[in-house]
């Protein structure tokens, strides 16, 4: 029996986290073949999370430069894909989401003629500049795939307004689901894991342990280029004047590793980051870390996508520091809520549910719209039967 070659392509860390389960279900099916091919557009924290969740590329492109800018990002990707995709001669290649690896994946495979399965298909604001670029990223994959895995019915709702026939596109549920749920059970029936991570966690700069009496914390991320200058400098005024406000709550900031998020950063807290009281910017955490972390938090505020599918599975509300969502399940579902880069708006939704314990409940016992953790196992299943 001639096997069905897939060929799966990412280049960040949140692809790959929502890719490896799909990686590893692909791998157990013996009607596949499945090539992984990176383009390391994310290099250090790609590293990370391919060890974290134990998937090894076929090919790896490693397009990282300092300094890159989205043109330099998809003339390097679209040429190195196009020899890997000629050497390997895929049926389907597999992308994921909206990033700058998503679209020229996607166009690549088009040059090429090879099918393209789009995981995570169908999300929109209809703002083409919001997010930037991913907005357009993903409508322009989505013009260009075959087959569209959707998330939930509402992703469906807009590819079928978008004229893509209902037989191309199947309701999966959210990878990132299958991912977040596998991670959580591995940590908690491994205590040697536990403790690693701990330690992991210690090295990066925050100890655990300050949560043992009952001690609060706000977990934070940020990285959106949308917000990059006068929306980060709001941001990080809001955090300094809450972690002020309230002494007894741990504020704790894995820091990405772009220059222009760690600029307003310094601008606002100073040089020396290392003695802020219960303030703590510590670096990027890998996948299993990060979930640890996230685990333990009261909430989270973040400009990421992925994090508005992830921290709901753990109960946990999510306040996102941007002015629109592609995820308006979760504003509906109420497990999330907009508050911009608004400083005003920021505090006091903060504020609000760590005083206001009716308010929190609300948000944290919501049910989360992402699905089941079984999203991976119907994409194989329709890669297989069609």
């Amino acid at each position: 029996m001639r096997k069905i070659k897939v060929m799966s392509i990412f280049g960040t860390r949140p692809e790959t986290i929502k890719m490896a389960p799909v990686v590893h279900e692909l791998e157990k099916r013996e009607e596949i073949e499945s090539i992984v091919c990176v383009t390391a557009q994310h290099r250090e924290m790609l590293d990370q999370v391919l060890k974290a969740l134990k998937v090894k590329p076929d090919y790896d492109l490693n397009i990282m430069k300092q300094g890159q800018t989205l043109s330099d990002i998809t003339t390097r990707a679209l040429k190195g894909l196009e020899d890997v995709i000629k050497e390997v001669k895929p049926d389907i290649i597999l992308v994921h989401g909206d990033t700058t690896t998503t679209f020229a994946g996607a166009l690549a495979a088009f040059y090429q003629q090879v099918a393209v399965g789009h995981v995570e298909a169908g999300l929109r604001t209809y703002n083409k500049y919001s997010p930037f670029p991913e907005e357009m990223n993903r409508q322009i994959t989505g013009r260009i795939a075959t087959y569209n895995f959707a998330p939930t019915p509402l992703s469906k709702e807009h590819l079928l307004k978008e004229n893509i026939s209902t037989d191309k596109i199947i309701v999966t549920g959210n990878t990132v689901i299958d991912a977040l749920y596998w991670v959580v059970n591995k940590i908690k029936h491994d205590i040697v894991l536990e403790k690693e991570l701990k330690g992991i966690l210690a090295k990066a700069g925050y100890d655990t342990e300050r949560l043992k009496a009952g001690k609060k914390l706000v977990l934070i991320t940020g990285h959106r280029r949308e917000n990059f200058g006068k929306g980060f400098i709001n941001m990080c005024t809001a955090i300094r004047d809450l972690k002020n406000k309230y002494p007894n709550v741990d504020f704790v900031y894995p820091m990405h590793l772009n220059p222009n998020v760690r600029k307003p950063i310094y601008q606002i807290f100073g040089d020396d980051l290392s003695n802020l009281d219960n303030m703590f910017f510590i670096e990027p955490l890998e996948y299993l870390t990060f979930v640890y972390l996230m685990e333990k938090s009261l909430l989270v505020l973040t400009d990421s996508g992925g994090i508005q599918e992830e921290a709901p599975g753990l109960g946990k509300p999510v306040l996102v520091m941007r002015d629109t969502t592609e995820r308006p399940e979760a504003l509906s579902a109420g497990t999330v809520k907009l508050v911009g880069t608004n400083y005003d708006v920021i505090v006091e939704e903060v504020s609000n549910l760590i005083d206001n314990v009716e308010a929190y409940n609300k948000m944290s016992k919501a049910v989360n719209p992402y699905g089941d953790g079984l999203a991976c196992g119907r994409i194989a299943d329709y890669l297989i039967s069609n």
